[in-house]
């Protein structure tokens, strides 16, 4: 395989996927000619076009492919691109075609990686690394699987020594890597259409903690059994590295860091959740550890915004407060909702859910019912497909989901329906999560929200 030097031009099947638009992002600043396939446009692939970047919408091999060569032109696509004209076109005139992850870990291969891998917690970890990467000013590019709020971006570019990358499970990606340091935030069951069971995702990730040559740059929450030497993190109690005395003081987290030898008082940050503050513990003890002074990470960690849909909040003249996140696991789901009924122990909570994929419904139904219980009402949203297709899984439904959940108030919605229907709702908090395309009704969530008194 050529060095990705040598090629001019690259062509993304799939552009508007997060780790995918990252990757185009990356090869634009390098001053590469980048070009680009997908099948709907989208916030994202907007603003790729606003930056510069080719794309097109229709599955057809238009002049512009044409004048591509196979001398010139490295092809990236994703897996869940299965069947497409253009891919096929691609491999029939004989280029190089890879997949994102193993472009991604040929990147990594000539740089200081940071891998962030986990189940859950990965992106807020890996852009919370690349924000204070960012406040050390080091010279690092970031490949995210989320819009940060500091870099308005899932890529940022201050240079080629260091990369910041999250380290995907799905599909076995991020074997493709190869990490110097690296966090693992959690091994939950996920994925189960990939690995099969439980035990296969744990060798995963103990494959993956055995790319790191160093034990003392693998840093791995408390409680999990990777087999090999680490440092480990924790909250609430004590590790290598853990955190405690959270507390809420207005609008900011508090919370104290320690170390083996030291304790570091008052880290305050905007971002809520006991699951957050064992990310930013992560975080701190890998760049501490990296050569950042704490007067550096203190600042940094002040000045963190989040990512986008990762518990993104809006509280609103009529006291109302709405919530928006990325939750699509009932780990992930016991954490946002959790954090909600911390926070706001005495508001009525309406729910607005859409599930993530067929298997993941089927596999793990009745935790998200066990999780979704937890509302004081449900609005449950039909099944984003993805790359699935229902009629491989006969029976999977949202109906069918309904049925374990044993709250009182609950009901199904498609989405074009839920906007009315939430609406008609009264509620003090209202959280949309899902992975799926809610994140279309946002805007006319704030706005509604926005107006009313």
């Amino acid at each position: 395989m050529k060095a990705l030097a040598t090629y001019q031009n690259f062509y993304f099947v799939g552009i508007g996927g997060i780790g995918m638009s990252a990757l185009a992002r990356y090869f634009n600043a390098w001053g590469k000619t980048v070009l680009g396939y997908d099948k709907m446009q989208t916030k994202l692939t907007k603003a790729l076009v606003e930056e510069g970047i080719d794309i097109q919408f229709e599955d057809s091999v238009n002049d512009k492919i044409k004048n591509l060569t196979p001398e010139n032109t490295l092809v990236i696509f994703t897996p869940a691109i299965k069947k497409l004209d253009i891919l096929n076109h691609f491999n029939h005139q004989k280029f190089d075609v890879l997949k994102r992850a193993k472009v991604l870990g040929m990147i990594t291969e000539n740089t200081d990686c940071i891998a962030i891998a986990g189940t859950h917690g990965k992106t807020t970890t890996s852009s919370l690394v690349a924000h204070l990467c960012e406040e050390a000013n080091l010279p690092f590019s970031c490949f995210l699987g989320g819009i940060a709020e500091n870099f308005k971006s899932n890529f940022h570019f201050n240079g080629s020594d260091i990369s910041v990358v999250e380290a995907d499970e799905y599909d076995r990606s991020f074997l493709t890597l190869s990490p110097d340091w690296a966090v693992i935030t959690s091994t939950d069951a996920d994925h189960l259409d990939i690995y099969g069971d439980n035990a296969t995702i744990q060798k995963g990730f103990q494959d993956f903690a055995d790319l790191v040559p160093e034990g003392q740059q693998l840093f791995v929450r408390k409680g999990i059994t990777i087999g090999r030497e680490t440092k480990t993190y924790a909250v609430n109690e004590e590790a290598d590295y853990y955190s405690d005395n959270i507390r809420e003081i207005g609008d900011k987290i508090y919370f104290d860091f320690h170390t083996s030898t030291e304790e570091f008082d008052d880290f305050v940050w905007e971002i809520p959740g006991i699951h957050n503050v064992e990310n930013a513990t992560a975080a701190i003890a890998l760049l501490n550890n990296f050569g950042v002074d704490f007067e550096t990470l203190k600042k940094g960690i002040a000045s963190f915004k989040g990512i986008k849909r990762r518990y993104t909040k809006h509280n609103f003249d009529s006291g109302k407060i709405y919530i928006d996140d990325y939750a699509h696991h009932p780990t992930e789901l016991n954490a946002v909702i959790g954090s909600i009924k911390t926070f706001y122990p005495n508001q009525k909570l309406l729910v607005v859910f859409q599930p993530h994929l067929f298997s993941r419904t089927k596999d793990f139904a009745d935790g998200f019912a066990e999780s979704l219980d937890k509302a004081d009402e449900l609005i449950l949203l039909d099944i984003y497909p993805a790359r699935e297709l229902q009629e491989n899984f006969e029976g999977i439904t949202s109906d069918w989901l309904l049925e374990k959940i044993t709250l009182e108030k609950k009901e199904v919605s498609t989405l074009e329906e839920a906007f009315n229907k939430i609406k008609e709702k009264d509620f003090d908090v209202l959280l949309t999560v899902g992975a799926g395309n809610i994140d279309t009704l946002y805007d006319g969530i704030v706005e509604w929200l926005s107006d009313k008194k």
